[in-house]
């Protein structure tokens, strides 16, 4: 499982002219499901974002989590964070998930983060949707379940 993992003012994402989601201050994750992927995978990766030091604390130091700072957390559908572009010009997503199991595992993220009692919103799986954010700092980071990066 990959993740984009973006510290934001705020994000809004739409579908079809609608608003699907909205949140405050927090994190915006772009969530990318493999083909081998688990739930072990999910609670890895739920694990490592909530808990990232990527908030600064009084001293303007990286120390502080999304727990730390009771902030919000929006989840967005991206199977393109498995588009493997090495060879030709056109990316292949064969390492992504199929689509039946990506949202099981895209809505087991979300279950899970809900479960710990943190604010949620998020896209629609599988849909096209417009995502809006104000990045803060920016700040940007890029994790995978298998460590890779």
């Amino acid at each position: 499982m990959r993740a984009v993992v973006q510290r934001i003012q705020e994000s809004s994402v739409r579908v079809n002219s609608e608003v699907a989601g909205e949140t405050g201050a927090g994190l915006l994750v772009f969530l990318g499901v493999g083909r081998d992927d688990t739930e072990k995978d999910a609670d890895y990766l739920l694990e490592k974002i909530i808990n990232l030091r990527i908030f600064e604390d009084a001293e303007g130091k990286f120390n502080q989590s999304l727990l730390d700072l009771k902030g919000e957390l929006m989840v967005i559908s991206q199977f393109t964070l498995y588009g493997d572009a090495r060879k030709g010009r056109r990316p292949s997503f064969s390492e992504a998930a199929k689509g039946e199991r990506a949202e099981e595992l895209y809505e087991y993220f979300i279950y899970r983060a809900k479960d710990m009692k943190i604010p949620v919103s998020q896209g629609r799986f599988g849909e096209h949707m417009e995502v809006r954010l104000i990045n803060d700092g920016p700040v940007t980071i890029l994790l995978d379940s298998g460590r890779l990066f």
